[in-house]
């Protein structure tokens, strides 16, 4: 998950106080924070170093990322008239940061690929309109269904942001790319096919010439799994509430799956890391379409040791031939 480096010390060497936005807007900050994890935990892939609301920031919307509290905008969306500040983006003129730090870490890594990220339209939109991060989603659900196109257009706009910084992001290095929508969970299935699907379809859909691996991921997201498949993804995210097996039965063959280890096992200590590690393999069960990951990001207290460890097991004990994995049920 693309905060695996926070929780090195490494990491909080080189990174320094202030936004997360001052690190991104660094390239080569942003390219050795990048490297960190890949260097530490021998993973086989690279998250770039960014955040879900660098492209709103990045147009001048008004949004700082608060340490201990997260996305924090000074004017949230309250009507159409706040759709003004949310111009178009223009990836070469926006984030020429992002793409630096993208061909660099790319030339890096070698054969190791990137995973460039944007954030989904329902949970950029969700910070736009709440103004900070919320456990209820109230003035974004009401906005749903209260003022409809206000809302549509709104999800345009940020998947017309988020298409353009990933499409932008794979010209740049990105060997496959992620649209995060953290929150998607809080939704019902019904208000999430209706109000939220056909956005994150046109980013995932306006990708589908780049050739890449197209990943969805969610948090809570169980009852949504098929609905997520369905907007184009080739991978789709399980957090640790659903076996692999119970989530590759709801979506069929042919549909990847990433996930699905409990965050807060790895603060546990190597026996519990070691437990669910070897869970989320045995549901498994060597089928190929899988990416051993975290159910969600990385956890600040996280010992690295144990992350590292996990990373062993998975390379010695998983397996991705097709084949049963032999572990003990």
């Amino acid at each position: 998950m693309r905060q695996a480096g926070r929780s090195l010390p490494e990491y909080r060497k080189v990174r320094g106080g202030g936004s997360i936005l001052d690190a991104i807007r660094t390239p080569d900050l942003a390219t050795e924070i990048t490297l960190q994890p890949v260097r530490r935990y021998g993973v086989d892939a690279a998250i770039l170093y960014s955040d879900i609301m660098t492209p709103v920031a990045s147009v001048g919307f008004g949004v700082d990322i608060v340490p201990g509290v997260g996305p924090v905008v000074e004017n949230p969306i309250t009507s159409s008239a706040d759709l003004d500040r949310l111009r178009p983006l223009e990836p070469e003129a926006d984030l020429p940061y992002v793409l630096e730090t993208a061909t660099a870490v790319a030339a890096e890594l070698g054969e190791v690929p990137l995973i460039g990220f944007a954030g989904a339209p329902f949970t950029v939109a969700s910070y736009l309109i709440e103004g900070r991060p919320t456990r209820t989603w109230t003035r974004t659900k009401a906005m749903m269904h209260n003022e409809p196109a206000l809302w549509a257009e709104l999800l345009d706009r940020l998947a017309d942001q988020a298409l353009a910084a990933l499409r932008a992001q794979v010209v740049a290095g990105a060997a496959a790319v992620q649209l995060f929508d953290s929150w998607a969970g809080a939704l019902a299935p019904g208000d999430y096919e209706r109000f939220v699907l056909p956005a994150s379809a046109k980013v995932l859909g306006g990708l589908a010439d780049l050739g890449v691996p197209r990943i969805h991921f969610g948090v809570a997201t169980g009852e949504l799994l098929g609905h997520m498949h369905r907007a184009g993804a080739d991978v789709v995210g399980v957090d640790w509430r659903v076996p692999l097996d119970i989530a590759r039965s709801r979506l069929g063959p042919g549909v990847a799956l990433q996930g699905n280890l409990d965050p807060a096992l790895v603060v546990a200590g190597w026996e519990a890391a070691a437990s669910g590690a070897r869970e989320v393999l045995r549901h498994s069960d060597g089928h190929p379409g899988h990416v051993f990951n975290l159910g969600h990001g990385v956890l600040p207290e996280s010992d690295p040791d144990v992350l590292a460890r996990v990373v062993d097991l998975v390379h010695t004990e998983g397996r991705a031939d097709g084949q049963p994995s032999l572990l003990d049920p």
